[in-house]
């Protein structure tokens, strides 16, 4: 798993490309991501397979901000993402949310 940041000129947006490596997604076919940046929703935010058999989604974030995120395969099994910039309790279970910080250094 990994993130890739692009800052915008402006320094006002952060694009994220959120991605899953073949190897990782655990035979599943359909990745979606859930966070702060779309009210956790299950659906709103699909990963696309590319030919390589890794999923990715580019998610355009407001600069300045942290936010908390989960990958969901198949619609039943949570992942983090391993290489997120850390970690935090999350506050409905007994695990932990992926954080991506967006913040030019």
């Amino acid at each position: 798993m990994s993130l890739k940041k692009t800052y915008s000129k402006d320094k006002k947006t952060c694009t994220v490309t959120f991605t899953v490596k073949a190897n990782e997604t655990h035979g599943a076919e359909k990745i979606t991501l859930a966070g702060d940046f779309n009210s956790w929703s299950s659906t709103d935010t699909p990963l696309v397979k590319g030919k390589d058999g890794s999923f990715s989604a580019k998610v355009k974030l407001e600069q300045g901000k942290e936010y908390q995120f989960r990958y969901l395969l198949d619609g039943k099994h949570w992942e983090n993402d391993w290489e997120a910039d850390k970690y935090i309790p999350a506050p409905f279970s007994h695990t932990d949310n992926s954080v991506v910080i967006c913040e030019q250094k």
